[in-house]
C-alpha cells in the first residue's frame, strides 16, 4: 500500500535498485567423487569416506583444484579421498547474491525431489555461504570477523533422503543453535 510506494520512491530517488542473484552453471566431466554411506559419519576404511574428507573434497571442487595429485603440480598435490568413484558428469550451480532463508528452504525441497525419479546419483549437496563481512552470523549473534569470516553450512542429501548437516563458523563466532 502507501508504505510500499513511499519506500519505492525513496529508493528510486537515491538511484537504489534491487539486484537479482547471479546464477552460473558448469559441468565437470570425469570427476573423482568420494564414496559415502549415510550411516557412517566417520567413514569406514575401504568402504566409505568421512564427513571431514567430503568437506575438504568439496572445497577442492568448488575452487577447481586438480584432484590428480601430479608431482609436477605446483598448486596442489591434493587427491580425492579413498574410496572414490569416477562420475561421468557432475553439475555445479552457483548462486551469488543475497538469498532469503525461505528461498534456500525451497531450493532444498526441490533438490530432495531430484531423487523422486530414478537417477544414478547416490547423493547431492547444497552449500550456503554467508558473507564474510556480514554483521550477523547465526540468528541474532554478532559476526566475529577476524581472519577468515567463515560462516557456512552444507547439506549432503542421500538417495534415501537421509542427510548430513555440516556447519562452519569462525573462531570468534558462537556455534549455531
Amino acid at each position: 500500500g502507501a508504505e510500499e510506494s513511499t519506500l519505492m520512491s525513496y529508493f528510486s530517488k537515491h538511484q537504489i535498485q534491487a539486484l537479482k542473484p547471479k546464477i552460473t552453471f558448469s559441468t565437470i566431466r570425469d570427476l573423482q567423487c568420494p564414496v559415502l554411506d549415510s550411516n557412517e559419519l566417520e567413514g569406514k576404511p575401504e568402504e566409505s569416506c568421512s564427513t571431514e574428507e567430503l568437506f575438504e573434497w568439496l572445497g577442492a571442487v568448488w575452487n577447481q583444484v586438480s584432484l590428480d595429485n601430479k608431482s609436477s603440480s605446483f598448486l596442489s598435490t591434493y587427491c580425492c579421498p579413498q574410496p572414490n568413484t569416477v562420475v561421468e558428469k557432475a553439475f555445479l550451480c552457483t548462486i551469488t547474491g543475497f538469498i532469503i532463508p525461505e528461498k534456500i528452504t525451497q531450493l532444498l525441497e526441490q533438490l530432495c525431489c531430484y531423487f523422486g525419479d530414478p537417477k544414478l546419483a547416490y547423493w547431492l549437496t547444497l552449500t550456503v555461504h554467508g558473507f564474510a563481512d556480514s554483521p550477523v552470523s547465526w540468528r541474532e549473534s554478532e559476526h566475529g570477523f577476524h581472519k577468515g569470516g567463515e560462516n557456512l553450512y552444507n547439506f549432503v542429501i542421500f538417495r534415501n533422503l537421509d542427510y548430513w548437516l555440516q556447519m562452519a563458523v569462525g573462531s570468534y563466532d558462537d556455534c549455531p543453535p
